[in-house]
């Protein structure tokens, strides 16, 4: 199935141009909104809609195909929700706001490891945004000028006598659903409340469970939470972050929306 997308205005008698969808994953209100409002504003894009956690990002890849998802690094310092992200739809073009904290060269060199196309500071101006999310479709890459430097030092050799930094690739035991289901553990809920957010069945949500604990060699759900987080599967939410709402609320436009477009 191909992306459908909402058209564009386009002169008299010439065919409609594309319009990109854009999501957006970020922990905070405010933020998500400030997002919106540029996306709304812009000729060729529209909105589709955010996420605030990373188990709600998948459901928002998986259920309305944006062309484009801004992902706050904070919700993904390890680069395992990027590689999720990427390999459940390659189509999918993803572009990390990068945190002050996150402003290094390893850093940036694990989110491309992972799959991450473009990459811009999350306190840039509203049109390098916009530039970012234009680059990023037409080249499949971008940097912005603020983090090239960083992007040099990655591929600079190491002057004598200093020590080599080798970044591994993002290793990511866990499928996406199984990630999705220990996220939704991690908040303390039942399978059966599991099986209602994610659409599945409590035997389904079960058999993930029984999964994971292999996967990570844990002896209960409360072990496997505890590795998860030691090894940076799952992470703590960011400073910022407002306190959780209801579990599983729904965090981008329910079906039938305008904004909603699937593939």
């Amino acid at each position: 199935m191909t992306r459908s997308n909402e058209p564009a205005r386009a002169p008299q008698g010439s065919p409609p141009a594309r319009s990109l969808g854009v999501a957006a994953v970020d922990p905070v209100p405010f933020c998500r909104e400030g997002l919106s409002a540029i996306v709304h504003r812009t000729p060729g894009l529209h909105w589709a809609g955010h996420a605030g956690n990373p188990h709600a990002a998948l459901q928002l890849a998986e259920q309305v195909h944006p062309d484009v998802l801004l992902l706050d690094s904070g919700l993904d310092p390890n680069g395992h929700l990027a590689k999720l992200l990427v390999s459940g739809d390659p189509e999918l073009l993803v572009v990390l706001l990068v945190r002050e904290v996150h402003r290094t060269a390893a850093f940036l060199q694990t989110a491309t490891l992972a799959g991450v196309h473009g990459a811009l500071p999350r306190t840039a101006e509203a049109r390098r945004l916009v530039e970012a999310i234009r680059r990023v479709h037409l080249d499949r890459r971008y940097v912005d000028p603020a983090l090239a430097p960083l992007v040099t030092q990655q591929r600079q050799s190491p002057r004598p006598g200093e020590p080599v930094v080798a970044t591994r690739r993002p290793r990511m035991p866990l499928s996406r659903r199984e990630f999705q289901v220990l996220q939704l553990v991690a908040e303390g809920l039942e399978n059966a409340a599991i099986a209602k957010i994610l659409y599945l069945s409590v035997e389904t949500v079960r058999t993930h469970v029984k999964s994971i604990l292999r996967k990570l060699s844990a002896r209960d759900r409360t072990h496997a939470v505890t590795i998860a987080f030691r090894g940076g599967i799952l992470i703590t939410q960011p400073e910022d972050s407002p306190e959780r709402g209801t579990p599983g609320q729904t965090p981008f436009p329910p079906s039938g929306s305008a904004e909603r477009h699937a593939r």
